[in-house]
């Protein structure tokens, strides 16, 4: 407890919203900290990452993008985020190379948002990387743990967008 923490307000640091954020900020680091070492990442990405320069924000779009391309207004909304916010995310992405803008073929007025090589080596790395924190997880907490816990998110977080 810190020093300005009475005895009766200890609950503001230790209930679930708190542990969950701090939870999921610690898995997004590790993830990021790990794709920062991964060979088969761009050099340029990697050291943005080991900078600090990429952010969790920024695995919004690695989680959203669909592999066949995503407009922005459903890539803000399954983010959760303003569709300026995503389309800033994005602007930076595309400037790291790692998606593009193209013609939406189904809507001409339309542009999806598309991996590029790079950005689908990146998504491979964002693979291999949360692999190994949920295997770190998973020791850290234990298998029974860390299977009551995942049970207990999925249900309580809901159906995924």
């Amino acid at each position: 407890m810190t020093e300005s923490a009475s005895p009766h307000d200890g609950w503001r640091l230790t209930h679930l919203g708190r542990l969950l954020g701090h939870s999921a900020r610690r898995f997004d680091e590790r993830v990021l900290a790990l794709m920062a070492r991964n060979i088969d990442v761009p050099l340029a990405l990697s050291n943005l990452a080991a900078r600090s320069q990429v952010s969790a924000a920024h695995i919004h779009i690695t989680r959203h993008v669909a592999l066949e391309g995503s407009r922005l207004t459903d890539l803000a909304q399954r983010a959760g985020m303003s569709k300026q916010a995503m389309g800033n995310l994005v602007d930076q992405c595309e400037a790291w190379g790692l998606v593009v803008r193209a013609p939406d073929p189904l809507d001409t007025r339309a542009r999806l948002v598309r991996f590029t090589s790079t950005g689908l080596a990146w998504l491979q790395a964002f693979r291999e990387a949360v692999a190994q924190a949920e295997a770190e997880f998973r020791a850290e907490v234990g298998a029974e743990v860390a299977a009551v816990v995942m049970i207990g998110l999925e249900a309580y977080a809901g159906p995924a967008a």
